[in-house]
């Protein structure tokens, strides 16, 4: 599969997807300037699918095995990331602006970003159709954002996918905290403050492009009351 980087995050997440070597992610062929050659997830299963007949739990422990293949330690340098706390610059505004729940979202991330622990490459934007079926390969990721910071955050974009209807299913949150609480092997705290902090970040990204956040503000309700 061809994919021409034409913006700063997909050059971004080009070098990380060569940097991961084809480990937890899907291989990169070749890479000739913007041009990024990736070999094709060709497998028929679909993480939304598997969701869709009943085995959500099932989908969020292997996003988390393909997450924990990504975060391991692997030799050389890492190429140019953008930290967390780059990441998280437009939420402090729009919090000022808005006020709310994004208050309480730009709150718990000021004290995760002044507190950070398990600092790993990030892929930034793990869901449900960003981690394909591989075949023998096994689910492979793709499209990331090449970021830095701690591991946890990777984990709560899962949260709100695969779509809205099951983000905000009756129970689905808590039962999902737990799954993913144990199957990364983070703490449930800090996985609810990484939560909050996100999903008002996201929200403020909505708002200033003139979008609903109603979503991301019913997840970060979630994620307070917990």
């Amino acid at each position: 599969m061809l994919k021409i980087a034409r913006e700063e995050e997909e050059r971004r997440g080009a070098a990380v997807m060569s940097w991961w070597k084809g480990e937890g992610a899907a291989q990169v062929l070749a890479r000739h300037g913007e041009a990024l050659l990736l070999e094709r997830a060709s497998g028929s299963r679909s993480l939304a699918a598997i969701v869709a007949v009943g085995e959500d739990d099932e989908a969020s422990r292997i996003l988390c095995e393909v997450m924990t293949r990504l975060h391991a330690p692997r030799p050389g340098q890492p190429p140019k990331l953008i930290p967390l706390v780059r990441w998280f610059e437009a939420l402090a505004p729009a919090a000022r602006i808005h006020g709310g729940l994004l208050v309480a979202a730009d709150r718990a991330a000021q004290a995760l970003l002044a507190d950070p622990r398990d600092i790993v490459v990030l892929h930034g934007d793990i869901h449900h159709g960003n981690v394909l079926d591989g075949g023998e390969r096994g689910w492979l990721a793709i499209d990331p954002k090449g970021l830095l910071g701690e591991r946890t955050f990777d984990f709560v974009n899962i949260l709100r996918n695969p779509d809205a209807t099951t983000a905000l299913s009756p129970g689905r949150f808590e039962r999902q905290v737990a799954v993913l609480a144990a199957a990364a092997s983070a703490e449930r705290q800090r996985l609810l403050d990484w939560t909050l902090a996100f999903a008002g970040l996201s929200a403020a990204w909505h708002l200033a492009d003139g979008t609903s956040p109603d979503l991301d503000l019913a997840i970060a309700r979630l994620a307070l009351i917990r």
